[in-house]
């Protein structure tokens, strides 16, 4: 019998085109599919009970050998809609900043943002679930996924950090990427990027799927200008010099 891979993916409305061909045969009888958020998948890959997570790439320099297997990752080229810093005073009013408990990637880039871009000194505070009722006055959060979409509305400032890196840098921003911890075969890449691939070949099933009280954002702009979802040459740039700053 042949292996069953373990993947493991984010259980946000952005990876929804990405999981669709994931779930369909024949595919879908060749994997384990785990879904979380992503600081969660990413500790399962560290722990090894996953063989490839969609994982946030802040965690790439704390695996042994991590390899990007896919020419698909979450990323923007820009604005991106779904991971900001959310505040009700403008930003250099800006004095406590809660960090999403979901996220790994997304805090350290607020970090780098603030240091490097918006040359500010904070106090960061770890967040914990209900952290979101916390933000006001001079206290900020960092918020991620489908609750940054439906928190757009909910805020007076809104410092988008996809928009901010590429503002900063001139690159696009890769937030995930599918990685490995060990070999996989070359002939299972090639079916996975084809299941990957599937959903962005056929946005309107997506979003057809997906139940209206979960659209809380033009999921057709989210799709196709504020997630990009290949992995380009620039993109690549951009996460080396993410990774770079992290240092």
């Amino acid at each position: 019998m042949d292996k069953r891979w373990r993947i493991g993916a984010v259980s946000y409305l952005n990876t929804r085109p990405l999981l669709l061909g994931m779930e369909q045969q024949p595919f879908k009888n060749r994997i384990d599919l785990i879904k979380s958020y992503p600081a969660q998948i990413a500790q399962d890959l560290l722990e090894d009970t996953i063989d490839i997570g969609l994982v946030p790439v802040a965690i790439m320099p704390l695996l042994t050998n991590p390899q990007i297997v896919s020419k698909y990752v979450i990323g923007s080229e820009g604005e991106v809609a779904s991971v900001a810093l959310f505040s009700q005073v403008p930003m250099e009013q800006i004095e406590r900043v809660y960090l999403d408990y979901q996220s790994r990637t997304s805090v350290a880039l607020a970090k780098v943002l603030l240091t490097q871009y918006w040359k500010k000194e904070v106090e960061f505070i770890a967040a914990t679930e209900g952290y979101m009722d916390q933000i006001s006055g001079t206290t900020a959060g960092v918020i991620i996924g489908d609750r940054a979409l439906a928190s757009l509305s909910r805020f007076n400032h809104i410092y988008d950090l996809g928009l901010a890196w590429k503002q900063h840098t001139g690159l696009p921003f890769v937030f995930a990427a599918w990685v490995a911890n060990k070999p996989i075969p070359s002939e299972f890449i090639e079916a996975f990027d084809a299941a990957n691939g599937y959903g962005l070949d056929h946005l309107e099933d997506v979003i057809a799927l997906i139940p209206a009280s979960e659209q809380v954002y033009d999921l057709h702009k989210y799709y196709t200008q504020n997630i990009s979802y290949v992995l380009t040459p620039e993109k690549r740039a951009g996460l080396e010099r993410f990774l770079e700053a992290l240092k």
